[in-house]
């Protein structure tokens, strides 16, 4: 068991306990690294906003490669718990209080369980977009800019999952409700489709052309609040929130197909 400071600023030590165990395969040791982070985070003892060690730091602690570091990273950041700012560093995001129980992403497992997270965030997702355009200051709109920004940059699965949570999670704070911010904080990233789709299946899509048209129906929200207009908000993520159930039914019904093509015949 080690002990690492946050930065040479702050006394608070982060304890990681992955020394002494048993050789490991390096994705066994991602995941203890990633449940002590999580742990961490839970209790407090990271807050958000906190800079996260340097990959060298905590290859050094958790004596672990940085293969093994860099995966870990990647999945908090699926999971919602940190973002990664090129050049800058690893920094802790808000995360659900001790009183809201995350989703269990291990739930969502099948076709119906994707369609139902998406019929739930149409619930409320679509009034939230209405109601950040008429309050949303002008710190907000920015903040979800640079969001969309980000999401656009995003170079891969992991990476655009990060950013566009951001962004719908940017547009919740806008609505100046905590209640908004809390549910979508409580889903994470795990109300995202393709975190919970076959890859394979997503990538038979054409990721490029699937991107272009994610980006351009955030952009379209986007100007709609940023325009103050309640109506087209609203439509623009009724919009984009159909087309994600259409695009998961598309991947699903590919996937299927490939399936009984290949499958041997009598």
């Amino acid at each position: 068991m080690r002990f690492l400071p946050l930065d040479e600023d702050c006394t608070l030590p982060i304890e990681l306990s992955l020394t002494g165990h048993p050789p490991r395969r390096s994705r066994s040791l991602a995941q203890t690294l990633v449940d002590e982070m999580s742990r961490l985070i839970e209790q407090g003892t990271l807050k958000p906003g906190d800079k996260l060690p340097s990959e060298v730091e905590l290859m050094e602690v958790g004596g672990v490669s940085r293969s093994v570091v860099r995966d870990a990273l990647s999945r908090l950041q699926v999971a919602g718990l940190v973002e990664t700012r090129r050049g800058i560093g690893t920094f802790v995001l808000n995360t659900p209080g001790s009183d809201v129980s995350r989703l269990d992403p291990s739930s969502i497992v099948t076709l119906q369980d994707v369609i139902a997270i998406l019929d739930v965030r149409m619930s409320f997702e679509v009034e939230a977009a209405g109601i950040a355009a008429l309050r949303r200051t002008e710190a907000q709109l920015q903040a979800m800019q640079q969001a969309l920004a980000r999401f656009e940059l995003a170079s891969d699965t992991g990476g655009s999952i990060v950013s566009d949570f951001q962004f719908h999670l940017q547009i919740a704070a806008a609505t100046n409700n905590r209640y908004f911010t809390e549910i979508i904080t409580h889903f994470g990233t795990s109300m995202f489709p393709r975190a919970r789709l076959n890859s394979a299946a997503i990538a038979r899509l054409d990721r490029q052309q699937t991107h272009s048209r994610l980006v351009r129906e955030h952009e379209h929200i986007y100007n709609a609040i940023a325009r103050v207009d309640y109506d087209a908000a609203r439509a623009a993520m009724r919009v984009h929130l159909s087309n994600s159930r259409a695009r998961v039914m598309k991947a699903h019904q590919q996937a299927s197909g490939e399936y009984s093509n290949s499958a041997p015949t009598e």
